[in-house]
């Protein structure tokens, strides 16, 4: 607590904070040594967390007749001349309840607002190592994110902290594994009191995780354990960016190109991506599918983690078949090898045509790089004489 907050407490004619149905608050304990005793205390208490409720509006409707409530509250103190001095934990407006009646009371009575230690500030003093420093960036996360959404910004972030947690430990735990961050994570519960404490995350029991811890991932240059992550096996991911809008490219895919240590493909496709600081981009011609399979599957047996970029999807006349094949030579039988599927050009043009795919079809590439026409004439004979709804790539080629 700051020297001005105390400060404020203690002179106040009225002192309120939030509280769950249980009653406690932990914004009045670590208030309470400068509290007078004379004060008026309004306990502002929740009528549900997460609980269900019976609420015609919902949990919504519920907090918002709370909120209003709670607001009309201190309003009263605050027409009959008292000064209200509202807790809140942390920062005042930082995923804090006061937020709510700050919007509720402000264009009506004079507010001072008091910034206050950020658990965020708190978790990273009680691990010890600095959380980000020099153009490193720091990510912000409520845990009550979708399991999808949150492995999406871990892969992206440099340093992390995750908020929120209790009940969703379990989902941003998962996230982390999917992000393949997790070894770089650690847990710090009741940052900054006595019962405080901070693990590895990967040791933390789910069952035994308050609402009042966080996880805290440190930016790489001075993360520990971002070292040892670096020391295990490579891998290599082959992706497909879908057809070319970038929200045809799927969550899962994105993950991929934000974790990668190294991005390997067609200059084309490498162009729709903005790399982030410190991956390796790695941009060939469109012919070298061999070449550029072996390269990626050697860095990949250095400890690098590759994604191969493809569009559409990368096993329909893309890289997952060049891949593939590269990777069944002896050399790289170690090597570790994925295929993440994409959105396809076959079925983006028929979704927007309005002709969609509903029964048997074709796909026949014209490309004759690899092929003779005649294969593809004979190809293109057979499907038409079989009544088959047929979707052509590679006209051009």
């Amino acid at each position: 607590m700051t020297v001005k907050a105390a400060r404020v407490i203690g002179a106040a004619d009225v002192v309120a904070y939030h509280s769950a149905r249980h009653g406690n608050s932990i914004a009045r304990g670590v208030a309470e040594p400068y509290l007078r005793g004379d004060q008026i205390e309004e306990r502002l208490m929740y009528p549900v967390t997460v609980e269900t409720t019976d609420h015609p509006g919902g949990y919504r409707g519920a907090l918002d007749d709370f909120y209003a409530a709670s607001a009309q509250t201190l309003a009263d103190h605050l027409r009959a001349g008292r000064d209200v001095c509202l807790l809140a934990e942390g920062d005042p407006l930082f995923f804090s309840s006061y937020m709510h009646m700050h919007k509720r009371l402000a264009d009506e009575f004079d507010v001072e607002i008091v910034p206050g230690v950020t658990s965020v500030s708190g978790a990273s003093a009680a691990l010890g190592i600095p959380l980000v420093e020099g153009e490193e960036t720091l990510t912000v996360v409520p845990g009550t994110l979708p399991l999808d959404e949150l492995a999406a910004v871990f892969s992206g972030a440099e340093a992390i902290a995750v908020l929120k947690l209790g009940r969703t430990f379990s989902t941003v735990r998962a996230a982390l594994e999917r992000a393949d961050r997790i070894d770089e994570a650690w847990y710090v519960e009741r940052a900054s009191t006595p019962a405080q404490r901070v693990l590895p995350l990967a040791e933390v029991d789910p069952e035994q995780v308050p609402y009042f811890s966080m996880i805290v991932v440190p930016g790489r240059r001075n993360n520990p354990r971002f070292e040892q992550t670096q020391s295990r096996a490579g891998e290599v991911v082959v992706v497909g960016l879908g057809p070319g809008a970038p929200a045809q490219t799927t969550p899962q895919v994105r993950a991929e190109l934000a974790a990668a240590t190294d991005l390997v493909g067609y200059r084309t496709y490498l162009a729709r991506i903005a790399a982030r600081p410190g991956q390796r981009v790695h941009a060939s011609d469109n012919r070298v599918e061999a070449e550029r399979a072996e390269f990626a599957l050697d860095l990949a047996a250095r400890g690098a983690r590759v994604v191969v970029v493809s569009s559409g999807d990368p096993g329909v006349f893309a890289m997952a078949a060049a891949v593939a094949e590269a990777a069944a030579q002896p050399r790289w039988t170690d090597v570790s090898v994925r295929v993440l599927p994409g959105v396809t050009a076959a079925t983006a043009v028929a979704a927007v045509t309005g002709a969609p795919l509903g029964h048997d079809f074709a796909v026949i590439s014209l490309s004759d790089r690899l092929k003779p026409w005649e294969v593809i004439e004979a190809r293109l004979r057979h499907a038409v004489e079989a009544d088959l709804v047929i979707a052509v790539y590679n006209p051009g080629s």
